[in-house]
């Protein structure tokens, strides 16, 4: 994408949902959830209860979750050394700069460059989150040390400035912004920043970062009031990020109400209005300047009651995971929703998927999940996992900013000193937090939603559950049970919609009688012991997932798994793979041929290759092609949907 183009980008960081957790104990750390779900709100030391809507299942906290070896854990550690490698000096530059203070450091490049608007979003917002997230999720001291450090450079940076005011570039972006002249996206930047440090107070118990991310929110309470109603809904038509939601959060954190009135500053009522009215008014819009919106709804929902936000984020999640998503779980096409509802056979290509907005969906069906224990919402959230998350990472640590789904084309990815697109951002708090919606809880029991190789402590109860399985090579895992006595709950393993037939469970060998439906939670209740343990059997099979529109435009799938073709790396080059500034790969995409479909069996045209997992070809075809996991592939051209030819073609 040109720079031009670029200017509409949007993340929507936020993993911050933390933020809103309700604290009973005076350390951040006790009784945290990944998401704001717990009664009582602290105000300084002192607990104070609120009204707002607790979720019917809650996450455990990211401390109580271990990945074991497996590719999500591999995946982490690569990010893990990546956070690790970039030096503070570096980026703290254009922050030092903007705070009048000395800096001899290389600036960095690409959107952290000192003269793009949107510096400051990466280097003070995002790598504070990725790094408390992969603190939290790992318990390692040296990363949460550096943040801690780079949040104490931060913090000289705004006392020099005086006025809460924290950002690398100036406020002059602001002045611009309530002049409604052309400006990138100042807020969505200035949200970055706050929902970074608010994660570093949550996941790393920084005192300061909480004080400093309240003295932001006291300058942008400054800033927009005396601006009018009617003012900032034209101040809204640029790109704000998750203002809504970090204010939200931190009024959860701190009990301070005007956090409340300043969030509802940042509704945008000409994308809300026909969401509460449930009118699709989608087309034509950023994506993923929006989905942060409906997560802010969201939001505010659980911490007023009020049902119309709820409808706003419900219809919206409803809308866009069945009507506007890919195979892959992934949404949108050149950043944008450019069709009618159910209207995507035009819009495979280059810059299919953004990344961020799958980042962003899988934070609101979280929110979804959490009021309602559906496991489609989990269905939703493993395909999305698995087919646009999990392979966007190279093996460096680089992160791609779209997965293009147009054939002939390839996967790309940031270059290490000179991208720090919004998707580089929240990718690097993707591969943080890879354990934090495996394992839901409610009163009765635990929800193990997807099959990674985790272990969970729960000590309230007593408790570890220890999973082991090889998923997705191996169809099904094992759960083993470590109690310090014996324990009555539930024990709930989701059956996805991918197992029609065959499905099986045992506990401690015995076969039990009954399974489940596909979509819905197998239930085992019992007083658990000290080594019990359940072997679920999910047996996967190849299906077809086509075009809403075009049913002759098709993806091989198996179980959750979008198969891709491999098509070789002709034409490709180290600045294919790897752009800088500039989003775009260049180079073409190669033509693909069309499959002639022989077989009465919809997914007749691919069978497995015999001692070779996950792996697949094309038969009845002119030439064989391999199909692997789309996840799996890196440096080839590829192909995902198909042209489905009759037999005469």
């Amino acid at each position: 994408m040109t720079s031009r183009q670029v200017t509409r980008r949007q993340f929507a960081q936020m993993t911050v949902a933390a933020a809103g957790a309700a604290l009973a104990s005076p350390n951040p750390l006790v009784g945290l959830a990944q998401d704001p779900v717990i009664d009582a709100l602290r105000a300084k030391g002192k607990s104070e209860t609120r009204e707002h809507v607790a979720w019917r299942v809650k996450p455990f906290p990211l401390s109580q979750v271990r990945l074991l070896d497996g590719p999500f854990k591999d995946a982490m550690s690569v990010n893990h050394r990546w956070l690790l490698s970039l030096p503070n000096d570096r980026l703290l530059h254009s922050f030092r700069l903007t705070a009048g203070l000395p800096s001899s450091a290389e600036p960095l490049g690409g959107w952290e460059k000192p003269d793009c608007e949107l510096r400051g979003h990466f280097a003070g917002g995002h790598f504070l989150s990725a790094s408390a997230l992969a603190y939290a999720s790992t318990g390692d001291d040296e990363l949460k040390d550096k943040a801690n450090a780079l949040v104490t450079e931060l913090g000289k940076c705004q006392d020099a400035l005086k006025n809460g005011y924290l950002s690398a570039y100036p406020v002059e972006l602001f002045d611009r912004l309530r002049e409604v002249r052309r400006v990138w996206a100042p807020f969505y930047t200035y949200h970055k920043i706050m929902a970074g440090l608010l994660d570093m107070y949550l996941y790393c118990g920084n005192d300061q970062a909480l004080d400093m991310t309240e003295r932001m929110a006291g300058w942008v309470g400054a800033w927009h009031q005396s601006i009018s109603d009617e003012h900032m809904q034209r101040i809204l038509q640029t790109e704000f990020g998750g203002m809504e939601e970090v204010l939200c959060n931190l009024f959860a954190v701190t009990s301070r109400r005007q956090y409340l009135g300043m969030a509802g500053r940042f509704e945008k009522t000409m994308f809300f209005d026909p969401l509460a009215q449930h009118r699709d008014e989608l087309k034509g819009i950023h994506a993923n300047t929006h989905i942060p919106q409906a997560i802010g709804a969201a939001r505010r929902y659980e911490l007023t009651g009020e049902q119309r936000y709820r409808d706003i984020a419900s219809y919206f999640w409803d809308e866009v995971t069945s009507e506007r998503a890919y195979c892959t779980g992934g949404t949108s096409n050149g950043e944008s929703w450019n069709t009618d509802p159910g209207k995507l056979a035009s819009e495979l290509g280059e810059y299919t998927e953004e990344c961020c907005c799958a980042y962003n969906m899988m934070k609101l069906t979280r929110h979804i999940f959490g009021w309602t224990a559906d496991a489609r919402a989990m269905d939703y959230y493993e395909r999305t996992l698995y087919n646009h998350r999990l392979g966007t990472q190279d093996a460096k640590g680089m992160k791609s900013y779209f997965l293009p789904l147009g054939s002939g084309y390839w996967k790309y990815y940031n270059s290490p000193w000179d991208s720090f697109w919004c998707c580089t951002g929240t990718g690097a708090e993707e591969f943080a937090k890879f354990a934090d919606t495996i394992y839901f809880q409610d009163g009765d029991g635990v929800y193990v939603n997807l099959f990674i190789p985790s272990e969970l402590n729960w000590p309230e109860k007593g408790i570890r559950i220890r999973q082991e399985t090889k998923f997705p090579e191996q169809g099904g895992t094992t759960l083993i049970v470590n109690a310090r006595k014996p324990s009555d709950l539930t024990v709930r393993v989701r059956v996805p919609y991918w197992v029609n037939r065959g499905g099986t469970v045992k506990v401690n060998g015995e076969a039990l009688a009954a399974f489940s439906s596909p979509s819905s939670y197998l239930g085992l209740k019992r007083v658990w012991k000290d080594g019990d343990h359940v072997e679920v059997s999910l047996p996967m099979n190849l299906h077809i997932h086509p075009m809403p529109d075009d049913p002759t435009l098709q993806a091989m799938m198996y179980g959750p798994l979008v198969l891709a073709g491999k098509l070789g790396n002709a034409g490709l080059s180290e600045t294919s793979m790897y752009p800088e500034y500039d989003t775009a790969p260049g180079g073409e995409a190669i033509p693909v041929r069309a499959i002639v479909e022989s077989s009465k069996e919809p997914a007749g045209w691919v069978e497995p290759v015999r001692d070779q997992p996950l792996t697949f070809r094309t038969v009845g075809q002119s030439e064989s092609t391999l199909l692997v996991p789309l996840h799996q592939l890196s440096g080839d051209r590829y192909a995902v949907y198909w042209k489905i030819a009759g037999s005469g073609a």
